[in-house]
């Protein structure tokens, strides 16, 4: 046979299953656009990840410093050395050391020379806090005009060479703190400052500014004497040429160079490298070559590592996570593909037989095949992979490239290698039922192996936990997958019993619809258990990736109420205004508003303080109730009157810690001896703290007069309801702040829980998650509806049969639907019940903390985060294979009734 002939076949072939065709390669392409986004979407999230990490920090940690003390200049003219033009020429010469992917900002890049110690101003005028004179530290900076405006009078001029009045300017916050204005002159020890100008910065939370903030403004600090006393500390801007005056004072001056590190352009796989050059920078041979530029005495210093090594334990964390949907996503859509070609050759088995057995080699078979195949789908495999690249935003383009050439190759392959498989030798035709069907043993073996991998991922994961530490581990994050594999091959080897069992008491039964559905399921050619395979496996993932989410979702829950302790909570460090109360609790969505008094007490075991909580005992147990933070009755804390001790509902610390005895506590109004009577792990007033909570009713009759001052009133206003309006609870909590004093402050649980899932790296990894668990379920759906497709010519052509004999629609449409529904009820039951197990074997293994909680790696405040069984997640996707079973087989009753039994009887003869 020619090239061309040849050529001309696979033409002809590809014309006359046009259908066929477009489904592989829709699937195909599908699933390629699948893998190859994948690894891309993984590297978008951490990449925002380690920006976000860099990009948040404060601005003194995301810098590098490189300083030289004065002791450590060695030239022949020190003085030299201070002088603005050497300083600039270091500048240049320690830029050109970062190497890629070390990116500085130059326009936030700051140098010149600075005092280490502060000077004294002794300056009679000058305000002062409580005896101590204001410290200054001078500062002899570059590109001073291009970071601040000038608000009064000029920029420093230069001093000439040995002069001892220098000048400077300051900020306008300093000279407000200060009394400073143009013209005022410190007098320092061996140097005179005069001011010449007042200065706004341009941007004061940024690097130049923000990383010592005594350039920026005037703050007040507490000398080492005793006893302390507080003092004011400010910073004078001096011309850049004056460096060199610094060296006459008694200020040990030293020379920096301060560089803010630009993560604009960093990205996650450039985050290991940009370590190393830190790290090297500091401590390595990079060091060496700074101290080549600006001395031999050169210090380098960043917080960056320590940011980026934060970020890397993050991301180690959640790696295993996401690895358990990929394992399971990747696994789901190869079964789905080797099932498409598994049922292609199905279909054509007579035809595949009958050139066998006319002398078609087995190896010309195959090639035969692929290339009918893979005139499908590798170019469907190129598409999704290129659709990809360029819709997912991302860095590396092998990994996506491997994955959409993987899924191409396996679409190609699954036909050829399935009909080798099938084919060997020639053959003739016989039957193979599903309910007859005896496996082999080689179909043992492989599924013992695949026992014994299950069995060691579970007890892998159950003894490791995803948070272990030290990678991704391929069988670990496989278990769940595993699982679903074991499940579906022991439902394929138990699905003939039922049917054989079932199909007995239908064939003495008068009807025909159930003996015949039961006969056509059990008479289904034995690879109809390749769908069931399928949707177990993508049912388990589907479930298991559901509960995943639940669980995150309920963790953030938690730790929200943990945090604020009610839907929102309003307190200050001194009691609320009385209105206060009436004003919130006219907010929308308010149910109930409850005045706490919280109060600090010491404990006389020297351990940690006792939280002494006071409220109305119906109120705070309706709210108690409602948080779920330690429900209690009302009548446990009721008044026992006279002198008896007041009961106590305490935490279990504190429980152990004092026992049940009666104990004194004395708080700002008064003596009181409580006895525990109850113990409750949390409160909403102290959620997990070691807590006293006292009926307020009892207080106000042992102490009457002091109970009711206003000096005693409730400090903290506990909200419990439904869809809070925050915007109206803020105006209400800004509308009663008092004009002096401590301001009040709100929290907000809805808050709160946004917060928890504010880092880019958690919440990438939770949205790629979710895709992976819908694309699971999507596949699950596909491999029940090309079930059923594959064979519905089959049950078109019966149906229309048994019209010609008189079976009445009705019959028909039942006869599909029962003939659908076993396979799809055992597939949906499997699905959830599998799925189930699998949450409670693999759950003591899967923490979920550095998904749900930010900075968490495996407990913290909460404990690890298990995962939590979702009826949703377990059911909705089952629901909806059963559903798609029925529509499928509706629709095809439907269609079958609309058409001549002629036309259906004669399909098989049409060419």
């Amino acid at each position: 046979m020619s090239a061309l002939t040849w050529t001309g076949l696979l033409a002809i072939r590809l014309r006359t299953v046009r259908g066929a065709a477009l489904a592989l390669g829709t699937l195909v392409l599908v699933t390629a656009f699948l893998a190859a986004a994948f690894p891309r979407g993984v590297d978008a999230y951490e990449t925002r990840g380690v920006r976000h990490a860099l990009g948040a920090a404060p601005p003194e940690q995301r810098t590098v410093e490189i300083s030289v003390a004065r002791g450590d200049v060695t030239a022949a003219d020190p003085a030299a050395a201070y002088r603005a033009a050497e300083l600039g020429r270091q500048d240049r010469a320690i830029r050109r050391q970062f190497e890629e992917p070390l990116r500085v900002s130059g326009d936030q890049s700051l140098y010149g020379v600075r005092t280490t110690k502060a000077l004294n101003a002794r300056d009679s005028w000058l305000p002062r806090l409580e005896g101590p004179d204001p410290a200054m530290s001078l500062y002899a900076v570059a590109d001073l005009a291009r970071h601040a405006t000038l608000t009064r009078g000029r920029l420093p001029r230069g001093a000439a060479s040995g002069a001892r009045t220098v000048e400077a300017a300051v900020t306008v916050s300093t000279a407000r703190t200060l009394g400073l204005r143009v013209g005022s002159q410190l007098h320092l020890p061996g140097l005179t400052v005069r001011i010449c100008g007042l200065l706004t910065p341009h941007d004061p939370d940024g690097p130049y500014w923000a990383v010592d903030p005594l350039m920026a403004a005037a703050r007040q600090d507490v000398s080492a004497g005793t006893p302390p006393q507080k003092y004011w500390r400010a910073g004078l801007l001096l011309s850049p040429q004056d460096g060199p005056a610094l060296t006459a004072t008694e200020g040990e001056p030293e020379k920096f160079w301060r560089y803010p590190v630009d993560a604009s352009a960093l990205t996650a796989q450039e985050a290991p490298r940009l370590r190393d050059r830190l790290v090297s920078l500091e401590h390595g041979a990079a060091l060496a070559k700074v101290r080549g530029v600006a001395g031999g005495g050169a210090l380098a210093d960043s917080a960056v590592d320590g940011l980026l090594d934060g970020f890397a334990r993050m991301r180690a964390a959640v790696a295993p996570v996401i690895a358990v949907a990929a394992f399971g996503i990747g696994t789901v859509a190869g079964i789905v593909l080797l099932m498409t070609g598994a049922l292609a050759a199905a279909r054509r088995g007579p035809e595949l037989a009958l050139l066998r057995a006319r002398g078609a080699s087995l190896a010309g078979l195959t090639g035969q095949l692929a290339a009918e195949a893979g005139a499908v789908a590798l170019p469907a495999a190129a598409a999704g992979g290129g659709l990809a690249l360029l819709v997912v935003p991302g860095e590396r383009v092998l990994p996506s490239l491997l994955a959409a050439a993987g899924t191409g190759l396996l679409g190609t392959l699954a036909l050829p290698l399935r009909a080798a498989a099938a084919h060997r030798r020639p053959r003739t035709a016989a039957r193979a039922d599903l309910a007859t069907a005896r496996p082999s043993r080689r179909r043992t073996v492989a599924e013992l192996t695949v026992l014994v991998l299950a069995a060691g991922a579970v007890v892998a994961l159950r003894r490791r936990s995803t948070a272990a530490g030290g990678g991704v581990d391929a069988l670990v994050s496989a278990a769940p997958v595993l699982i679903g594999v074991i499940a579906a091959l022991v439902l394929l080897r138990l699905y003939p019993l039922p049917l054989r069992l079932a199909s007995r008491p239908a064939a003495r039964t008068s009807g025909l619809t159930g003996f015949l559905a039961l006969a056509r399921a059990g008479r289904a050619p034995a690879t109809a258990g390749l769908p069931l395979l399928a949707l177990l496996v993508a049912l388990t993932t589907a479930s298991f990736g559901g509960s995943v989410l639940a669980g995150i979702a309920t963790a953030r829950d938690r730790a929200a109420l943990t945090a604020v302790g009610a839907e929102a909570r309003v307190f200050a460090d001194k009691p609320l205004p009385a209105a206060l109360q009436r004003a919130v609790a006219a907010v929308p969505g308010v149910d109930d508003a409850v005045p706490v008094r919280l109060s600090v007490q010491a404990a006389d075991d020297g351990g940690p303080p006792l939280y002494l909580v006071i409220a109305d005992p119906p109120a705070y147990s309706r709210l108690a109730r409602a948080t779920g933070l330690g429900a209690f009755s009302a009548a446990q804390l009721a008044d026992p009157g006279g002198d008896r001790p007041l009961p106590a509902i305490v935490s279990p610390r504190v429980l152990a810690r004092f026992g049940r005895a009666p104990m004194a506590l004395q708080p700002e109004f008064g003596q009181l001896v409580i006895r525990p009577t109850a113990v409750r792990t949390d409160t909403p007033a102290q959620p997990g703290g070691d807590f006293v909570l006292l009926n307020a009713r009892s207080v106000a009759r042992l102490h009457p007069d002091t109970y009711a001052e206003p000096a005693n009133g409730p400090t903290l206003l506990l909200l419990s309801g439904h869809s809070l309006d925050a915007g109206a609870l803020r105006a209400a909590v800004r509308a009663h702040t008092p004009a002096a004093g401590p301001p009040l402050r709100l929290a907000l649980r809805s808050a709160e829980r946004a917060a928890l899932a504010d880092s880019p790296l958690q919440q990438g990894a939770e949205r790629l998650y979710t895709a992976a668990v819908v694309a699971g379920a999507g596949f699950a759906l596909l491999a029940l509806l090309l079930s059923l497709l594959q064979a519905a010519p089959q049950r078109t052509q019966l149906l229309a049969r048994l019209r010609t004999m008189g079976l009445p629609p009705t019959q028909g449409r039942r006869l599909m639907v029962l003939e659908a529904l076993p396979q799809a009820l055992l597939a949906a039951a499997g699905g959830a019940l599998v799925g189930a197990a699998a949450i409670r074997l693999l759950s003591a293994g899967m923490d979920l903390a550095p998904l749900a909680l930010p900075g968490a790696s495996g407990g913290g405040a909460l404990g690890a985060v298990r995962l939590r069984t979702d009826a949703a997640s377990l059911l909705l996707p089952s629901a909806g294979v059963v559903v798609l079973a029925l529509v499928v087989a509706l629709a095809q009753a439907w269609l079958s009734e609309r058409r001549r039994e002629s036309a259906e009887l004669r399909m098989g003869e049409r060419p």
